[in-house]
């Protein structure tokens, strides 16, 4: 009887749980539909003119193109670094490599606003000041950790005697990257990518920081939060984030299993 109490008890938990943490979100699209200024029940009737609003917005298009600049090569960059930094921890596991690696992953532990302030103080000590371009250090290092610990877990799944028996048959380790090793963890690359490209673009405390003239979407729906006019436009627009979101979510978690599934698959044959 007390077990199946308390079996009870942490299945409400987690219900309510759940319903705390996600409710809030999926009103959301329940108010973008609104024909109402005022987020609140009971809905005054359908309409879809403020996802028409969006479209008529020059201020909302700039802001997310700068997002989508700003997110797709902080992505790169930080894939890029990801998989370079994973493998060499992985593959020669020496002090340096691991102090790197350790390195890397040390940004998911700060507090985003001490993030945000030292990376503004360092651009104002080289030079640019706060930008775009200084928007996408700030996301390749906030995005770092992200594929460090992806590509890791993606290299660590497939074994080292495949590039062995590539190194022993007169391949280089560049080749042997290259040639066996990359296209092995190429589902866990598009996985990093995706995770990196929807960290930057859904990213604001440090983007709040590095801003200059020209705004990323996070930015500026912070900015129209000050206008009660502008709130259903507003949640129209998370609306759209949000769903946009979910799909690249799931995609990056299906080349993931995708590619654990191919690693076993070649560790049984």
């Amino acid at each position: 009887m007390t077990r199946y109490l308390n079996r009870h008890w942490l299945l409400a938990y987690v219900a309510a749980y759940l319903v705390f943490l996600y409710l809030p979100t999926l009103l959301i699209p329940v108010f973008s539909f609104n024909d109402s200024i005022a987020p609140a029940f009971p809905l005054k009737g359908f309409t879809l003119q403020w996802y028409q609003s969006l479209l008529d917005d020059p201020r909302l298009r700039n802001a997310a193109l700068n997002s989508l600049m700003v997110a797709s090569i902080a992505a790169a960059i930080a894939t890029a670094a990801g998989c370079l930094i994973a493998y060499a921890d992985l593959r020669r596991s020496t002090p340096l490599a691991r102090s790197i690696s350790l390195l890397a992953r040390l940004p998911i532990l700060l507090p985003g606003v001490v993030l945000g302030i030292a990376l503004l103080v360092g651009v104002n000590l080289i030079g640019p000041g706060p930008s775009l371009g200084s928007i996408v250090v700030g996301h390749v290092c906030f995005c770092l950790p992200t594929t460090v610990v992806v590509m890791r877990s993606r290299f660590a799944a497939f074994p080292r005697s495949l590039e062995d028996a590539a190194m022993d048959l007169g391949a280089d380790e560049w080749t042997t990257f290259r040639r066996v090793a990359l296209p092995l963890a190429l589902p866990g690359l598009i996985s990093a990518f995706m995770l990196a490209f929807i960290t930057s673009f859904d990213e604001f405390i440090v983007a709040f920081f590095l801003v200059g003239t020209e705004p990323t979407l996070p930015i500026y729906i912070w900015s129209q939060l000050r206008f009660p006019k502008q709130l259903p436009s507003v949640m129209a627009l998370g609306t759209v984030i949000l769903v946009v979101s979910v799909i690249l979510a799931a995609l990056a978690e299906h080349f993931r299993r995708r590619g654990t599934r191919s690693s076993a698959n070649s560790l049984t044959k």
